[in-house]
């Protein structure tokens, strides 16, 4: 099942991400859950993280939580707001502009 993971930071918090995010980074490079999607949300100008935005494939809600949990950012109490749902992908236009 496809899922998708959306993290708002807390207010003010862009200092204590971004002393957390290279142990982020070297945790999803370890595949911790199945990837299909990743990256941060940023602000309008796109020079300033706020949050981060997953799209994984799992069995259960259980498997994205325990991703979650173990994720040094959310160790680190940055994200403030955290929406899981699971997602039926019906158009894909960013696949096929990969090609």
């Amino acid at each position: 099942m496809i899922w998708v993971i959306l993290c708002k930071d807390k207010p003010n918090s862009f200092k204590k991400r971004m002393d957390v995010i290279d142990e982020h980074r070297k945790y999803l490079s370890t595949n911790p859950i199945k990837t299909l999607l990743s990256g941060p949300l940023t602000n309008e100008a796109g020079d300033i993280m706020n949050g981060s935005f997953f799209m994984v494939e799992a069995e259960t809600i259980e498997e994205i939580k325990d991703f979650q949990i173990n994720d040094p950012i959310y160790k680190a109490g940055v994200w403030d707001e955290i929406t899981i749902s699971p997602f039926n992908k019906r158009v894909d236009n960013l696949s096929n502009s990969l090609n």
